[in-house]
């Protein structure tokens, strides 16, 4: 008789391989029996714990959701609200980025270019999180600029797409280059962006 943890170790088991797949073959590229095969499972098997795609969808999203909170915003938020934490902010992401957590780069980095011309409740989940993770830079843009770390005049919206559009495009030349640099480089920028 199987027990609620060896559900919860299958669940767990087919949404990392959910979340893997999906970085490299896109969301709407999930499929329960490809899930089930890739987990070496039975289509039944994973149908039965999610009952349909949009459902595996979401628990997906979920899922990496924790993983970006459990190595990039958990170990960021721990910093002085303001320029420190937009700087550890961006050192996790990039570090996250470095270690290849998902083989085709950032979940969410990912899903956001191909959920982006498609309506649904996946497309409007995945828009959720985009803007929760810019609010993060736009508040403690807020703060830095309240403290007088920034200037008075700066625009926290415009510091916020600044840094997130340079993360995203360090993600995405990371994963088509492998080269670091682009990494360092893209830390530098951030930086030198966040003490001008």
């Amino acid at each position: 008789m199987k027990t609620r943890s060896d559900g919860d170790r299958s669940r767990d088991k087919i949404l990392d391989t959910a979340a893997r797949l999906a970085t490299v073959q896109g969301l709407q590229g999930l499929s329960i029996g490809q899930v089930a095969a890739e987990c070496g499972m039975s289509k039944s098997g994973v149908y039965g714990l999610f009952g349909s795609k949009e459902v595996l969808q979401m628990a997906t999203i979920d899922k990496a959701r924790d993983v970006f909170v459990a190595e990039v915003i958990g170990p960021a938020v721990v910093a002085r609200p303001g320029v420190a934490q937009m700087k550890a902010l961006a050192a996790r992401y990039l570090d996250y980025s470095r270690r290849k957590v998902w083989p085709g780069g950032c979940f969410f980095r990912t899903a956001a270019s191909e959920m982006g011309g498609v309506g649904g409740a996946v497309r409007d989940r995945i828009a959720a999180e985009q803007k929760g993770w810019r609010s993060l830079f736009v508040s403690n843009a807020k703060e830095a600029i309240r403290s007088g770390e920034i200037g008075a005049g700066a625009d926290p919206q415009q510091l916020a797409t600044e840094i997130t559009c340079m993360l995203v495009g360090a993600d995405i030349a990371f994963v088509l280059q492998g080269d670091a640099r682009i990494l360092n480089q893209v830390n530098s920028a951030i930086v030198a962006r966040l003490s001008s």
